[in-house]
């Protein structure tokens, strides 16, 4: 490394006697950061010099680089007066901090061993013999320390100086450099080429220099030893109060990894092809409705606008009453997703809960591919390109694209990746307590992002493990204790923290046992052979739709080029542990997903499956058993990022190619279309002018005709639009059936009035109403504290208005654009 700094923001001073130095190697160079020390640097300097010629032969060949920090009094001044060669000065034109003065200084440095000091010399030069000794005894750095046995001092610093340095201390030897007590000496001996090199890496300017020093050094392996000097404090320091602050901002930075630009550059494509997923709404999204969302747009949204309500107003998070009155909801045994509706809560109270469901579907979506990037960068591929391609696949698949309408749940899983990882880690056995705690931050995280997909996040790692297993038994068998002792600390810690609210979801009002989804929750062959209803050019909706429950659970579709490219991938990389495992885990969880019994295809025969066995255990049990097969997406990701990562290594061009080119043809067919939507119908101007409000009194509900359900939620639109003033009955939630039977059931069981209501709207024939049905109203109106009942312009409102006007005994009253029955009047 030259002796000149040729970086565009620092210069050696012309005509000083620094641009004629001997080009010459020397032993040892001092490195002094300055900024404004005209009244400390002279004495400093002359005290090195005298130190330094003084010991003869002992240090050799030496120079003095002073590196100037943008000092705007006499600092430099000081050292060109000077007219010793030895001495030199590289400058900064501005003040910008020790670290990037250390860098200037260090990176003009020549000396096969460099000293680092403060320009107060708070320890005498006279200490260098012992690091110096230290450093020759085989240690790449010998830093002096004041907390180790040996150490004295002198003036000490003002105990609030102390009380901070000692805070700090804590927090750098817990979270940057361990086994350093202290970090912060300002006189430190290195090697060289070792320094300059740590040096040339560096990123932060601060003070917290030598903490990322010390930090390089330690992961390249490089011993460093902690000497005991002699230390006293100098007045005139230059750490201000606002210094104390910016320490734990660089050191969060530290911890933080560097993106290279091709980082960025795929961080931006997932973002990009995110917004182009959702296109439909994301430019408007307070007047677009996602058209395959069903009524789960309505849900959501009202999700993130009751848990943002229940904040402002320091109400139980976990519950609400203004659905399903008079029992309320338990929002914990629904997918509230608190993990983003809370920490979403200003935006939805700024923009509303329809931009801040936008933001989390759209950014959750493209944080997911990039956390997926990252995975298969760490621990899979080097090749950037095809981590990029295995991220898309799994983010990006068919069933993840038909989630994307509806079910943020299983859209935003950035976590699952981090999960993975940290699972990883624990394989490895170095930092078990430590990893295991993060990971059961994690794992409580993701519980309020989504119990489901952590559930089956789960079950793909245990069919991984059970398949790594075999295919690797010794690589196993190292791994199995501290894997399953930091499953053991992260379970305890996750559970603490979720315990409360765990117990709320199952045994609170309104909590269920469980789900059941039906015979047709299964997929069939067909279904991971078929592409997908999206699928730019090959989409159907019709065979998508006979083969799935509906647009926003096709958890299959797949498409048969990309699972024979897998299997292709299979046979070709077969020698490798990982694939066979990859392998065995998407055929796996493909075999699961077909359900407890499976239909052989081309056959009317069904025989038993391994779900069978899965299906009646406790949460198993609530499991809509195609979302099984979500674990082929980022297991086929893997997949493919090995194969294009192999591809990319492939000695022949054409093999290259041509192998490119079957995979772009096997993923043509996965490439989505943009979701559909259409325009929001308009909010009557009763629920947005307030007129509601003279027609529902406190403790009352109104009554939407027909009751919101989970076909029919438009009402929850109404709700969150008029700030969520009124409570009303039914709904679109879960909750327990009722009567004794806590068997989960989707929206509210349909009381007399409310079934006469839905038929009439589903038939259009107004029902004969007679004294005993208006006596039966009569009950649920009071079962339900209604206020008023209100019918908006739908199809067939023609009987169902008749049939209110009969029900409540007078006709309705046209009031800013809907028909409202008040049942105060003639009370």
């Amino acid at each position: 490394m030259s002796g000149t700094d040729t970086s565009e923001d620092s210069h050696q001073v012309p005509g000083s006697r620094a641009t004629t130095a001997s080009p010459a190697v020397p032993d040892l160079s001092v490195v002094v950061p300055a900024y404004n020390e005209e009244r400390r640097l002279g004495p400093t300097l002359d005290a090195l010099t005298r130190q330094l010629s003084a010991a003869g032969d002992r240090w050799g060949s030496w120079e003095i680089v002073v590196a100037d920090d943008g000092s705007t009094d006499a600092t430099r001044e000081i050292v060109t007066r000077r007219r010793d060669p030895r001495l030199r000065l590289v400058t900064s034109p501005r003040n910008r901090g020790k670290g990037h003065a250390l860098r200037l200084g260090v990176g003009a440095s020549r000396g096969r061993r460099v000293l680092i000091t403060d320009a107060d010399l708070a320890v005498p030069v006279g200490e260098l013999e012992r690091l110096d000794t230290v450093l020759a005894e085989g240690n790449a750095a010998a830093v002096g320390s004041r907390a180790v046995p040996g150490a004295t001092l002198g003036d000490r610093r003002h105990p609030v100086r102390e009380l901070l340095a000692g805070g700090g201390n804590l927090l750098i030897r817990g979270t940057a450099v361990r086994g350093i007590r202290d970090t912060q000496c300002g006189f430190k001996l290195f090697d060289g080429e070792k320094v300059r090199a740590a040096f040339a890496v560096s990123r932060l300017d601060g003070w917290a220099i030598d903490v990322e020093v010390l930090r390089h050094f330690q992961r390249a392996g490089w011993p460093v030893a902690e000497v005991p000097v002699h230390w006293s404090h100098r007045p005139g320091s230059k750490i201000r109060p606002l210094d104390y602050l910016r320490f734990p901002r660089d050191l969060i930075r530290l911890r933080l990894p560097v993106p290279r630009p091709a980082d960025a550059v795929a961080a931006a494509l997932f973002l990009a092809m995110a917004v182009a997923l959702y296109a439909g709404r994301f430019f408007d999204p307070a007047h677009r409705y996602l058209t395959d969302s069903l009524q789960d747009q309505n849900q959501w949204e009202w999700f993130f606008a009751v848990t943002a309500d229940n904040l402002v107003h320091l109400r139980n998070p976990l519950f609400s009453d203004l659905q399903g009155v008079p029992d309320g909801v338990n929002l914990m045994a629904n997918t509230a997703m608190f993990g983003l509706s809370v920490p979403l809560t200003p935006v939805t109270l700024l923009w509303g809960p329809a931009v801040a469901l936008s933001l989390a579907t759209t950014l959750g979506l493209a944080a997911t591919a990039a956390a997926w990037y990252r995975l298969m960068l760490r621990r899979l591929v080097p090749q950037r390109g095809a981590a990029f391609a295995g991220a898309a696949l799994a983010a990006f698949a068919p069933p993840m694209v038909s989630h994307a309408n509806a079910h943020p749940n299983f859209v935003v899983l950035f976590m699952i990746p981090a999960i993975i990882e940290r699972c990883l880690r624990l394989c490895a056995g170095t930092r078990v307590t430590r990893d295991a705690v993060i990971l059961g931050l994690m794992a409580a995280y993701q519980v309020f992002l989504g119990e489901e997909a952590l559930l089956l996040a789960a079950l793909g790692m245990l069919l991984f493990a059970a398949a790594h297993s075999a295919a690797h038994p010794r690589v196993a068998r190292a791994a199995a204790r501290p894997l399953l002792r930091g499953l053991a600390i992260a379970a305890a810690v996750c559970l603490t923290l979720v315990v409360y609210p765990l117990a709320w979801q199952f045994s609170g009002p309104q909590s269920y046992t469980h789900l059941d989804h039906g015979p047709g929750a299964a997929n069939s062959v067909r279904a991971l052979l078929t592409f997908a209803e999206r699928s730019l050019l090959a989409g159907d909706a019709d065979r998508a739709a006979a083969l799935s429950l509906n647009p926003t659970e096709q958890n299959a579709f797949y498409g048969w080029p990309l699972l024979l490219l897998a299997l292709a991938i299979t046979v070709g990389l077969w020698r490798r542990p990982v694939v066979r495992s990859l392998a065995a885990t998407a055929a796996a969880a493909a075999l699961l997903s077909l359900g407890p019994r499976i239909h052989v295809p081309l056959t009317g025969v069904k025989i038993p499956g391994p779900w069978a066995s899965l299906a009646g255990l406790p949460l198993m049990e609530s499991v809509i058993v195609s979302r099984v097969a979500l674990v082929c997406a980022p297991v086929l990701g893997m997949l493919l990022a090995l194969a294009i990562g192999r591809l990319t290594q492939a000695s022949s061009r054409g093999t290259r190619y041509a192998g490119l080119v079957v995979v772009c043809l096997a993923l043509l067919p996965l490439i989505p279309a943009p979701l559909r939507s259409e325009p929001r119908a308009e909010v009557p101007a009763f629920f947005t002018d307030g007129a509601w409000k003279a027609h529902v009194r406190p403790g009352e509900s109104l009554v939407p005709v027909p009751l919101p359900e989970p076909a029919a939620a438009e009402a929850l639109h109404w709700q969150t639009t008029a700030g969520l003033g009124f409570r009303m009955p039914g709904g679109y939630f879960n909750r327990p059936y009722g009567d004794g039977d806590r068997s989960g059931v989707y929206g509210v069981p349909l009381n007399w009035t409310a079934s006469l209501l839905k038929d009439v709207r589903e038939t259009g024939v107004a029902q004969v109403i007679d004294a005993r049905a208006r006596e039966e109203a009569r009950r649920d109106l009071a079962y339900w504290r209604a206020g008023a009942l209100v019918l908006a312009p739908q199809p067939h409102d023609g009987p169902l208005r008749a049939t209110v006007d009969k029900l409540v005994g007078r006709p309705g009253t046209w009031v800013a654009g809907v028909w409202v029955w008040d049942l105060h009047e003639g009370s």
